[in-house]
């Protein structure tokens, strides 16, 4: 296949991927400005509670990919009903896993919140945020599940359609609910819990729509969370890593843990739009090695980490040109503007290099190759950013020491990436590896 074709194949899927990647984060900095004029306090709150459910969104990510790997395969081999069939059962988990979460934020938002806030008044009203906002979490895993297997057959259409919708229709809805409504910060938790359903229940309509069996098949259940055993390992090191980075923040202050909530949340956003070629390399990739042609897979995956290059420094440029502006949409607390600006530096510097790592990463999630990611990333946080930060707060060097730590982890990251793939041997052709 040629190059002009190849990157036409590559932008057909990572376009689409890129506006409902988007969508999400996107609705979240508006909720986090809608919510930011509410007061510090409100801010610091969606601070705290955001990133609990950031775990949850970690998870279905974690789903999403497991499952476009595993259907991308079966979709290159030539079986698509197969491949269908794979997000049938990863819409089982989902849900149930959906369920868990909603019910158990209703006893552990108090807690959760007191441990991460070290502020009475804040993780009170983070609480009350997170069990409201808990309420969709069945939805968005049911939404990733979807996700999933469509980018596997390489259906982009109905995902932007579904996504989109819904997170405008909540986008909306969320300065409504909190200001002419009154209802403040829970304003914004219910305009997140209707954004999740309305995604979920558009992805299993279309589920069904495929006429294929919704019966439970364990055997392939299991296969599945074998895959994602690994990938939710690595997840778990990235959101204890973040989860540590906004408990260090907090116990800096308020006016630190707002300015790094701001910072915090457009790295998500930038880091889930680069992301989009992470999934452009999960789906071709997978389909690739399953269709039997490894020397292609090898080739392709070089492509897609200079073009992983290429739009992280896209998103540095822009993202320098917006220091002065950008920040002030969200909060016009001189503090907080303050503390947002002692990490946008580091925010700068590690886009081109976290361009790479997401290109790569997708790379490797669609050949399956999940275990080695899994122990790279464990041995970057907890080794690297874990340490980096905690010594940032013993020593005082606040969002700075914070921020260094996060770059360390993606650079550490990007090193072993790089070696990983000149090896060749994550290549492994087959409809299931």
């Amino acid at each position: 296949m040629d190059t002009a074709t190849t990157s036409r194949r590559i932008a057909g899927l990572a376009l689409p991927a890129l506006v409902v990647l988007a969508a999400e984060p996107l609705y979240v900095l508006v909720d986090t400005a809608v919510v930011g004029h509410l007061g510090t306090v409100p801010l610091a709150a969606v601070a705290v509670g955001g990133t609990v459910l950031t775990m949850a969104a970690w998870l279905g990510t974690i789903l999403a990919y497991g499952t476009t790997g595993r259907a991308a395969r079966r979709f290159g081999a030539g079986d698509r009903a197969a491949a269908v069939f794979e997000g049938v059962q990863a819409s089982w988990v989902a849900f149930g896993a959906g369920v868990v979460i909603a019910i158990g934020l209703q006893f552990a938002a108090d807690p959760l919140a007191r441990a991460l806030a070290g502020n009475p008044e804040i993780a009170g009203a983070a609480a009350s945020w997170m069990r409201v906002a808990a309420l969709g979490a069945p939805g968005l895993l049911l939404a990733a599940a979807g996700n999933g297997w469509m980018r596997g057959v390489q259906d982009t259409r109905r995902p932007l359609r579904f996504v989109l919708g819904a997170n405008l229709l909540s986008a909306a809805l969320c300065p409504l609910l909190v200001y002419p409504a009154g209802l403040g910060l829970v304003g914004s938790a219910i305009a997140n819990a209707v954004a999740q359903s309305i995604a979920g229940v558009c992805f299993a309509v279309a589920l069904l729509r495929e006429h294929i069996s919704w019966r439970p098949r364990l055997g392939v259940i299991i296969d599945q969370l074998r895959m994602g055993r690994d990938l939710l390992i690595r997840g778990g090191a990235f959101q204890l890593s973040f989860l540590s980075a906004t408990t260090v923040a907090a116990r800096f202050g308020t006016a630190t843990v707002a300015g790094h909530q701001i910072a915090m949340q457009l790295w998500f956003f930038t880091a889930l739009v680069l992301d989009a070629v992470a999934i452009a390399a999960q789906s071709l990739i997978g389909a690739t090695l399953g269709a039997g042609d490894a020397a292609g897979a090898r080739a392709l995956a070089r492509k897609i980490g200079w073009i992983g290059v290429v739009c992280g420094v896209a998103f540095a440029v822009v993202i320098a040109a917006g220091s002065g502006v950008v920040p002030r949409l969200f909060s016009s607390d001189t503090a907080v503007l303050a503390q947002a600006g002692i990490a946008w530096p580091w925010f700068v510097a590690m886009q081109p290099i976290a361009g790479l790592v997401f290109a790569l990463d997708g790379v490797l999630i669609g050949a399956g190759d999940v275990r080695y990611l899994r122990d790279l990333t464990v041995v970057a946080a907890l080794g690297f950013f874990l340490p980096a930060i905690w010594i940032a707060y013993a020593l005082d060097w606040g969002l700075s020491g914070i921020w260094a730590g996060l770059t360390l982890f993606v650079v550490v990251r990007c090193v072993a990436l790089v070696m990983r793939l000149r090896t060749g041997g994550w290549a492994v052709v087959g409809a299931v590896r």
